[in-house]
């Protein structure tokens, strides 16, 4: 019997270790991530070039040891405008995030918990934003409060809601009809302390992934609004307004891959750790 429960344990122990142990394609896109936080943090640190002064004489260059991504058509170096774009496209992927989780998040809540003719109400307003394309709607919001990258964080933001609220809202109902929960109200408990005890703590792990998720398609959904010439006008260095000023030059084709290179190796990595959060969940 004890050898039994020595290989018990052993293999227990083995799997938990397993568990921690990160994928390489996880470890891989953090250390990406890292980079793009550093970037946004602090970009002087990785890089000596200025991203809004070039030099004429050195238009157009191809990359090198000296410009990494080379140079646009004002010589400015290219890198050093991806590197100091990136805390806009990073913070205003932050800023979604965040209206949709808090504003989604709480209709959910809200709907999930109370139920009746509330949960009916916030159900008819969530299905309404959902039938409205993301994108789309980014735009039509974007277009009402303003061209400007934070305009159109908010819009991205906005078009995230109801995604947030649906998911908010089953993880509660899911979590009220538990077992628990049915203890506490019987034990006592307000609706308050219910709510915040035990029905949000367990909707939320639903929502982390989600959120990290939402970053990735965040960043996608803003570089887009910038191509189209809904953020930030130029000298700004955001991820999409560098494509769409490089498409004007294809015939020097890193201006356009450089910015589209960091923004898609960005989001592959955003997803593919929201894939490994929601399987360790």
């Amino acid at each position: 019997m004890s050898l039994v429960s020595n290989l018990s344990l052993s293999n227990a122990g083995s799997g938990r270790l397993a568990a921690l142990r990160l994928p390489a394609t996880v470890a891989l896109s953090l250390a990406i991530i890292a980079i793009v936080i550093g970037w946004s943090i602090a970009p002087q640190l990785f890089t000596s070039h200025s991203p809004v002064i070039g030099v004429p004489a050195d238009k157009l260059l191809g990359p090198s040891f000296a410009h990494w991504f080379g140079t646009d058509h004002l010589g400015r170096d290219v890198y050093a405008r991806v590197v100091f774009g990136t805390a806009s496209s990073v913070s205003s992927a932050l800023v979604a995030v965040v209206i949709g989780v808090v504003a989604g998040g709480l209709i959910g809540l809200v709907a999930g918990f109370l139920g009746g003719w509330v949960d009916i109400v916030f159900a008819r307003l969530v299905d309404v934003l959902l039938s409205i394309p993301k994108f789309l709607l980014a735009v039509i919001v974007v277009t009402a409060i303003g061209f400007e990258t934070i305009n159109a964080a908010i819009a991205t933001g906005v078009s995230a809601v109801a995604f947030f609220a649906r998911v908010t809202r089953s993880e509660v109902i899911k979590t009220r009809q538990s077992t628990f929960v049915e203890a506490s109200f019987l034990s006592g408990g307000s609706r308050w302390y219910i709510l915040l005890r035990h029905v949000l703590p367990n909707a939320s792990r639903s929502v982390l992934p989600l959120a990290v998720l939402q970053f990735g398609e965040s960043i996608l959904v803003i570089a887009s609004l910038a191509f189209l010439g809904y953020g930030d006008p130029p000298p700004a260095s955001d991820w999409g307004l560098l494509i769409s000023i490089g498409k004007d030059y294809l015939k020097w084709p890193w201006l356009v891959y450089a910015p589209a290179f960091v923004t898609i190796a960005t989001v592959l990595s955003v997803n593919r750790i929201s894939r490994w959060l929601r399987k360790t969940d």
